[in-house]
């Protein structure tokens, strides 16, 4: 099994990569992002692999790192998301915003990346939704937060005020991030008039 190549870029094509190792030329598909980082041919070029082995063909995936094929691996095990599917979330999103992303419950994020509905975005969030707070970089109070909006588990003050500030324009990881810190300073009593004040002017910052 093939877990990582190093050698000199050959040559590109619409989703893969040739690369020259030692002489042997190694096609290595890749998300759009990854490609777009890669040096020019001719130049030297490590990649993480993952090897598919199939009846008919044998195929490589390329990762510049192997957190990102960490989420490749993650993103398959979502009922409905293949190969095809997972590299094109990653073409979309950098595996640290999609850890956000996951943890935060922000299925629009997800789903702005081509063919991926609302239907596999939202399953996506779900399913993953207890693995990706390991790789976010988020407030694990937000996420926690996040998380019991999304479950209609939250106090109603703060899913109100978190609400007041979606309608005012703001993202709803922004919004839960805001009355986060609101909430945290106001106390749990707080009242939802409160919360959306001092989220304003968290947000303001």
């Amino acid at each position: 099994m093939i877990g990582k190549l190093k050698g000199l870029i050959d040559s590109y094509g619409e989703d893969y990569v040739l690369l020259d190792v030692g002489g042997v030329g190694y096609q290595v598909h890749c998300s759009a992002r990854t490609l777009q980082h890669l040096p020019s041919p001719g130049e030297a070029a490590v990649l993480s692999i993952e090897t598919y082995v199939r009846e008919d063909q044998i195929k490589l995936f390329g990762f510049r790192t192997d957190q990102e094929r960490e989420w490749f691996r993650l993103l398959q095990t979502v009922q409905g998301v293949g190969a095809k599917v997972a590299l094109a979330v990653l073409g979309t999103l950098a595996p640290s915003d999609l850890a956000n992303a996951i943890a935060l419950r922000d299925k629009a994020a997800v789903a702005r990346t081509p063919g991926v509905g609302p239907k596999v975005a939202e399953r996506i969030v779900t399913e993953l939704k207890d693995k990706a707070p390991a790789f976010a970089n988020v407030d694990p109070a937000v996420v926690h937060l996040a998380g019991a909006v999304d479950d209609q588990r939250a106090p109603r003050p703060v899913a109100d005020a978190i609400s007041a500030l979606v309608n005012l324009g703001y993202g709803q990881p922004q919004a839960a991030a805001a009355i986060a810190s609101a909430s945290r300073s106001a106390g749990e009593s707080a009242e939802t008039a409160q919360l959306i004040r001092l989220g304003l002017k968290e947000l303001s910052k």
